[in-house]
């Protein structure tokens, strides 16, 4: 018998288990770390509705990634971590 197996957003989904690709966890360590709230993230640029998708670990733009790094001063490994 198949499963269905799909992606959406940066989910996997293989019969009723969900899996993410990538989790933001690491963001908000580091913005926890530097005293940096989503209300300063807001007032330097970065959307509330990318607030919102990076809260559920949905697509962001590289972009954005280079903004959060500029904001907070870090690299991307601290904002992104990839799981396999």
């Amino acid at each position: 018998m198949f499963k269905r197996f799909f992606i959406k957003y940066n989910y996997i989904s293989y019969g009723e288990e969900i899996f993410a690709l990538i989790s933001y966890s690491p963001l908000w360590q580091t913005m926890k770390k530097k005293n940096v709230n989503t209300y300063q993230l807001i007032q330097k640029g970065i959307d509330k509705r990318t607030i919102q998708n990076l809260r559920e670990n949905k697509n962001i733009t590289m972009l954005t990634a280079e903004k959060l790094c500029r904001i907070l001063k870090c690299n991307i490994s601290h904002i992104v971590e990839f799981i396999e």
